[in-house]
């Protein structure tokens, strides 16, 4: 997970300088394609597939996700590095709430508890980093005095 946050984070910061996000998306999903097809080979004793499954996974994974990280990408532009960085932060928050919303699944205190928890930390974040460029710097104070 370490080294996924890493990669995502490195996407990121290349896609801020993104002109043309849904083609920039597609060229990253047809690059890592045969990285995704080789481990799925490794992999293929514990693999079943079927028609239904295949057009589910490429829905999946060539549309929806496509289409989300060429919006990311175009909100990139945007937002700063620091904004960017804690707005990724709230996925996971939004993932379960459309769990809870969308497919019914049980909320729980250890999921209010994290989403709490993260809700905290990017506020923090977002709070804290509004008030240092807002905040008049010893320069500005001395010239005003």
């Amino acid at each position: 997970m370490g080294l996924a946050g890493a990669a995502w984070g490195g996407y990121s910061l290349l896609g801020r300088a993104s002109v043309t996000p849904l083609v920039d998306t597609a060229r990253s999903f047809l690059w890592a394609s045969p990285l995704a097809i080789a481990v799925s080979l490794l992999n293929r004793s514990d693999m079943s597939l079927s028609r239904s499954g295949l057009v589910l996974a490429l829905v999946s994974g060539v549309v929806t996700s496509g289409i989300g990280y060429a919006i990311w990408y175009s909100a990139l532009a945007r937002l700063t590095r620091t904004r960017a960085a804690a707005v990724q932060l709230l996925v996971p928050v939004l993932a379960a709430l459309g769990g809870v919303v969308i497919l019914n699944e049980s909320p729980s205190a250890r999921l209010a508890i994290a989403a709490v928890m993260i809700l905290g930390g990017v506020g923090l974040v977002l709070a804290t980093r509004a008030n240092l460029t807002n905040a008049p710097t010893a320069a500005s104070n001395r010239t005003q005095s």
